[in-house]
Parts: C-alpha cells; sequence; structure tokens
C-alpha cells in the first residue's frame, strides 16, 4: 500500500530528495507525506486536496510515493551495512562518508562488497597459506624485484605451497579478488557492460528440431542498452524453456587494460605479467560473470516496469469500455456439445431466468431453441442480448438475430469478450454469489453484466487473466499486482460506485473501504434495506470518521435525500453549495443538475483558505452535471458477415476490428475470426510510430488491411496504413 511509504523525516532529507529525483515542488511532497500519514489515499487525495498538493494528479502522487518507500529502503540497508562493518572495526571515517553519499543501492553494495562474510573462495584459501604479502608485491608493482625468487620463500609444504608457481598463482587469486571488490573497478566495469553490452543469443540444438516461437533468437545479438523490453522477455521466456541460451559479452581483453591502468599497472615492473594475469582472470571469472548478473537483473526489472506500464494502460481502456447501462440484457455462453448456457439479469445485473438452448441436433433442436429464446425475449424484452465471443459466438450471435428479426429487430445483439469469465464461473466470488447455480450458468451471467456495466464485472476477476498484457506472466508478481490493484482503484474511484447496487467486490475498491468494509456495508444494505444518505454509511459496523471521509465521495446514491448524494461533491462541500444556492435565492435541490444556473454563479467569491479555483472547477462541474459517467458512450461493434473463420481471411481484404491489446511492438486486433491479428509497429501509421499507445487503445474500432495469413500458425498480419476510416 503507497500509505505505507509514509516515513519520519524531521529534517527533511528524503522529501528534498524525492522533490528533486521528481522535478516537483518540495510543499507539494511535504502535503503528500503528510496526507499519506493522516491515512489518506491516492484517489482522495488527487481528488479532493488539490490545494494542498498544488494539484497532482494519481500518477504523481504515486510516483512519490514509491520515490519515499525506495529512499526508506536505501536508509535502512544504510545503517544495517554501518552497523556491521562497525561490528568488524573496520568503519572509517572516510568510509562512512562514502556510504553516506550514496544514492542508490549498487553503489552501496559496491563499498560493503569487501565486508561482507564469504563462502570460502580461491583468495580465501591463498591467504591462509600466508601468501597476502606476495599478492601486495603484484599490487605495488614495484620496478625492482624478480616475482620467481620472491615466490621461493613462500614455498612451504605444510601449509600446502609446493613451489613458486603455485604461490604466485594464490597471490594471484588474491589481488583478483582484491580487484574485482573494488568500488571504483565495480564502477568502471558496470559502466563499460552498460555502454557497449551485447546480448548474444543461440539455440539448443536439442530443443529446435521442431518450430518454435523463438526462432528469430537462434542467432541473434543486440545492444543491451537499446533492446525493447517485450525482446527482452521473449529471450528470457526462451531462455527459461531450454531453447536458447544467452550472454551478455563485453572486449574482456580491453576492460582488463582499462583495469591495469586504474590501479597502477607498470608496463616496465618484473611483476607486471603476473598483474595482468590476475587482471585478466579477474575479469573472466569474478567480475564480468558479477556485473553480467547484475545488468541482466536490472534489464529484468526494467523490462517488467515497461510490461506492467503497458499492462496498466490496456486495462485502464479495458476497465473504462463505454457500458451499457441500467438496460435488461439477456446472456448467452455460446457451447456446441454442452449447448447454449442463456440467461436473463434485470437493469441491476439481478438474475431472473436461466434456460438452456442446442442450435447443433436438426430441425427440431433449432426450432425448439427458436422458442425458448422468443420466450425469454417476450418475457423480459431485454435492451439486448450478449453474447460470449468464444468458439460458437459468431453463429450464435447470427441465429441471435435470426430470430430477432421478426419479434423484437429494435434489440441489440452484442459481442462480449469472455476473457476471464470461465475464471470468474469458477472462483469463490461467483460460488458464493450463486451457490445454487452450474459454472457455466454463472459464466453466462458475467458476460451479461459485462455488457451492462464492464467495470463493476471485471473488478470481480483478478486482473492477469482478463488478457491485456505483454508476457504478464514472467514479470515480478508482487510489482504486478501492485500496480493492477493502482488501476483498478484509480478506475473504479473515477467512475463512482452506486452504493445499493454494487457489489462486495466492487465496494472494496472504493478509497477507504477495503474487503472487510465491504462485505460489511452489503451486510448492513440486506438487513436494513437501501442506503438513503451517505452518512447511513457511517451506521455501517466498523465504518468511522476516517473511512467516511475517503470514500463518501467516491460512491452515490440515486434518488437520494440529498441531492448532492448522487455526485462526486464530496459531503464536506455541502455546506458551501448549500450556502451558493442561498445566495442565489432557490434550493439545492434546483440548482442540482441546473447547468444554466451553475454557469451564473460568481465562483471566484467563494475562495477561501481551504476551498481554492481547482476545488470550485470540480464543483461547478458536478453541480453542473451530477454523477456523470467519465465513460464513452456505448457503441456496439460489428464485423464483416463473409469472414467467420481463418480461412476466410485473404490476404488485401480491408475489415473492420476491436483492438484487444496493445503490446510495445504492436497492436492485436479482433477481426471476428477467433484469432486476433497483429499489427506491428509499423504498420500502425503511415508515419512513424514509436509508442502503439499513442495511435491506438484497447477498445478502440479499427479499419485494417491484412497483409497475411499464416494458416499453420495462425497468425494474421494486418496494417492500419492507407486504410480510409
Amino acid at each position: 500500500m503507497v500509505q505505507d511509504a509514509e516515513v519520519t523525516d524531521p529534517s527533511g532529507v528524503i522529501e528534498r530528495k524525492v522533490a528533486e529525483a521528481l522535478t516537483l515542488p518540495r510543499a507539494s511532497v511535504r502535503a503528500v507525506t503528510k496526507l499519506f500519514g493522516e491515512g489518506a489515499t491516492v484517489p482522495f487525495i488527487a481528488r479532493y486536496r488539490k490545494e494542498q498538493t498544488g494539484g497532482l494528479d494519481e500518477v504523481q502522487i504515486r510516483a512519490i510515493a514509491e520515490e519515499v518507500e525506495y529512499l526508506n529502503e536505501l536508509d535502512q540497508r544504510r545503517r544495517a551495512i554501518l552497523s556491521a562493518i562497525e561490528e568488524q572495526g573496520k568503519l572509517s571515517h572516510e568510509l562512512r562518508r562514502a556510504l553516506e553519499a550514496c544514492g542508490v543501492k549498487s553503489e552501496l553494495e559496491d563499498l560493503y562488497l569487501p565486508y561482507k562474510t564469504k563462502r570460502r573462495t580461491r583468495a580465501a584459501m591463498a591467504r591462509e597459506r600466508g601468501l597476502e604479502p606476495l599478492a601486495k608485491r603484484l599490487i605495488e608493482q614495484p620496478l625492482q624485484g624478480d616475482p620467481e625468487r620472491e615466490a621461493a620463500s613462500f614455498v612451504d609444504a605444510a601449509r600446502d605451497v609446493a613451489d613458486a608457481c603455485t604461490a604466485l598463482a594464490g597471490a594471484r587469486d588474491i589481488v583478483a579478488e582484491r580487484v574485482a571488490e573494488r568500488s571504483d573497478v565495480r564502477g568502471l566495469v558496470r559502466a563499460r557492460f552498460e555502454r557497449e553490452g551485447v546480448i548474444v543469443c543461440t539455440a539448443v540444438p536439442a530443443k529446435t528440431k521442431l518450430p518454435t516461437k523463438f526462432e528469430a533468437y537462434y542467432d541473434f545479438s543486440e545492444r543491451a542498452k537499446t533492446i525493447p523490453s517485450h525482446r527482452f522477455l521473449a529471450i528470457l521466456r526462451g531462455e527459461e524453456e531450454g531453447i536458447l541460451r544467452t550472454k551478455i559479452r563485453v572486449d574482456e581483453d580491453a576492460l582488463a587494460l582499462d583495469i591495469a591502468l586504474k590501479i597502477g599497472y607498470r608496463r616496465g615492473s618484473p611483476f607486471a605479467s603476473e598483474l595482468q594475469e590476475a587482471l585478466v582472470d579477474s575479469v573472466k571469472r569474478l567480475l564480468a560473470p558479477s556485473v553480467e548478473s547484475e545488468l541482466r537483473a536490472g534489464l529484468k526489472e526494467s523490462s517488467d516496469v515497461d510490461a506492467v506500464t503497458i499492462f496498466a494502460q490496456n486495462l485502464t481502456k479495458l476497465l473504462l469500455t463505454p457500458p451499457l447501462g441500467r438496460r435488461i440484457v439477456l446472456g448467452i455462453d455460446p457451447g456446441q456439445r454442452t449447448g447454449c448456457k442463456c440467461v436473463a439479469v434485470d437493469d441491476t445485473g439481478k438474475l431472473l431466468s436461466h434456460a438452456l438452448i442446442q442450435l447443433v441436433g436438426g430441425q427440431s433442436a433449432l426450432q425448439h431453441a427458436r422458442e425458448i429464446l422468443l420466450g425469454l425475449v417476450t418475457k423480459y424484452r431485454p435492451f439486448a442480448i450478449a453474447v460470449g465471443n468464444g468458439t460458437h459466438g459468431r453463429e450464435t450471435a447470427d441465429f441471435c438475430r435470426e430470430v430477432l428479426a421478426v419479434s423484437a429487430p429494435e434489440t441489440l445483439v452484442v459481442l462480449v469478450s469472455e476473457s476471464g469469465a470461465s475464471v470468474y464461473s469458477a472462483s469463490d466470488v461467483a460460488r458464493e454469489e450463486f451457490p445454487d447455480l452450474d459454472l457455466t450458468v454463472r459464466g453466462a451471467i458475467s458476460i451479461a453484466r459485462r455488457l451492462q456495466d464492464p467495470l463493476a464485472e471485471l473488478v470481480k476477476l483478478d486482473p492477469k487473466v482478463i488478457g491485456v498484457g505483454q508476457y504478464q506472466h514472467d514479470v515480478k508478481a508482487s510489482l504486478l499486482t501492485r500496480k493492477l490493484d493502482e488501476v483498478v482503484e484509480s478506475c473504479v474511484n473515477a467512475v463512482g460506485v452506486e452504493l445499493n447496487t454494487a457489489s462486495a467486490q466492487l465496494l472494496s475498491r472504493v478509497a477507504g473501504v477495503g474487503p472487510a468494509l465491504a462485505r460489511k456495508i452489503v451486510a448492513q444494505r440486506d438487513k436494513v434495506g437501501a442506503f438513503s444518505a451517505r452518512r447511513d454509511l457511517l451506521k455501517v459496523p466498523g465504518f468511522g470518521p476516517k473511512a467516511f471521509e475517503q470514500a463518501a465521495g467516491f460512491v452515490r446514491i440515486r434518488g437520494a435525500v440529498h441531492p448532492l448524494d448522487g455526485s462526486a461533491v464530496h459531503p464536506e462541500r455541502y455546506a458551501l453549495v448549500e450556502r451558493m444556492a442561498k445566495d442565489a435565492g432557490v434550493a439545492v435541490r434546483a440548482l442540482v443538475g441546473n447547468e444554466d444556473l451553475a454557469s451564473k454563479i460568481p465562483w471566484a467569491t467563494y475562495v477561501s483558505a481551504d476551498v481554492g479555483l481547482p476545488t470550485l472547477e470540480d464543483i461547478r462541474r458536478e453541480i453542473a452535471k451530477p454523477g456523470r459517467d467519465p465513460r464513452e458512450s456505448f457503441e456496439a461493434p460489428s464485423f464483416r458477415d463473409d469472414v467467420r473463420t481463418l480461412q476466410d481471411v485473404k490476404a488485401g481484404m480491408e475489415l473492420e476490428g476491436c483492438v484487444t491489446n496493445v503490446t510495445a511492438f504492436g497492436a492485436f486486433v479482433d477481426v471476428g475470426v477467433h484469432q486476433d491479428g497483429l499489427i506491428h509497429v509499423s504498420q500502425l501509421s503511415d508515419r512513424f510510430v514509436k509508442d502503439p499507445h499513442a495511435v491506438v487503445r484497447v477498445g478502440d474500432r479499427i479499419k485494417v488491411r491484412v497483409l497475411d495469413v499464416d494458416a499453420a500458425r495462425k497468425r494474421i498480419a494486418l496494417s492500419a496504413k492507407l486504410v480510409k476510416p
């Protein structure tokens, strides 16, 4: 939780560092950290505390929390390292200053490396054999002396030093380790890897006898600093599956020479060749593998962030898909072998009836299916029929249109994404909601509700199963979970939640509520009936003033006693709106929803110490259009009737489709054949496109041209270039 980022910072050091890192005013950073300390949530701060923060948005507020968290962890690690070195009696003033000046974790760990407790290394064994003085001579590079003769004096059978060569080898091991532990040397090597490192991939021969999806990487190389995140994650997956071998390479000989110059290598010293040999060993055996692992970890971390960011952008668009709204809907989960599961739900999503129809099995089965569907339509008069877009979905939708053509032609038939519906139908949430229903019926209910309000239904799913990401199953689970939770929280609170119809899962995402309070709200609603006012939340057991402060502005009550209870105006500002209404000579109810009256209010005159123009502008918009839904208007998608299967798709065709996923390398589009096509980023526009999200978003309807169809691999290549809208 971002609130955990709040720390004690009496000197303001962290505040200053965060402000500098994010180029934000210190006053804004101070206000955000103070509000977190008081238990405020991100949506609440962004919406209702604009004057304190200087109008920071949710992204900036979360960035402050993350930066504070990082600096807090850095300080905790610094204190632990200082304590550990001090216990060894090796903490000099210079080392303390260096540790206290570190601004990143890698520098901190470099300085600590020589003092870490190590396993028994080759260098440690050489020290045990008394070879430290000889290693010191190699490092000092004297201009006089004879390495062989000096090494001979260390020969000792009791210490397992058989001859001068053994002594010199041990001394070189000590030098190699000492050099590898120098923070300045590690910094040099790290910079070289970051600047010049090349990722080299080769195939594992035994794994490539059959075609794989990693063929592009069988003989592949690319600079580490420029490789796109999706490509690096693909390589890691190929490595994980045992198909690829991967190495990050640099010129190790040149690197050894750079290190030699840094540590005082003298070409004229008789010990020069021994030091050179030790440095080459240090690079190949210790430094390169260690820094390569660091670089791989860093690339993985940055690729994870990119992948999670892409997932978050797609999820945001999907959650904010335009809703059909409060309408009666029939939902159908298509099925050939087991039949189509049909349900009718009322305008709040409550199950009214369910039935099973068979669209295979001859004319008698079809006639029976027509009668059942007509009966449901006649009885419930649905505004639309939502049909799952999985296997047999197009055919089922066509059957519905045929049945409705005469009896109810005005009824919409809409294909709805089934992604994750099966997961929901088998979940604890679905079993709790419909304990007596078969999971296939639960799936049909979910499909119907997704059409009514995608956000309200999709919050019941783990976002990872929705399928709008890029290698989401390969990224760090905690990072993904945290980011997706933030997205869901942001979307739910941006739209607002109807208090008297929302599920516990939806309510749990409201700022300040959480799962436990959400269940108590639903229990209270079931026990005493619908809430008539926001203030009634305070009657819910455990729902205190702080929770009310955070949540109240994000819940709505249709037809409430107080007209502002159906808006995004926070109860703390009701008195202000009531004063405005009084000054205008009208009742509050006459003012709320009256755009003309709202436009005549002299808003600037109501600015005060704690209410500025940003908050007043929010209030003005809400008074003009209370409880407005920020989502776009619903528009049903359509596909070509003559294109139903992959075999129907031909190069050169122009199709209309719906964007289902956007990645760093392009966009996937549903063209109605149960197999999404890919528009590569190079085909998204006639102009150069760096970020596909700048051109398309999940849910967009788009016209495309088919470039190629690979039936064997089930791949469709599409282009959005030169396609007239």
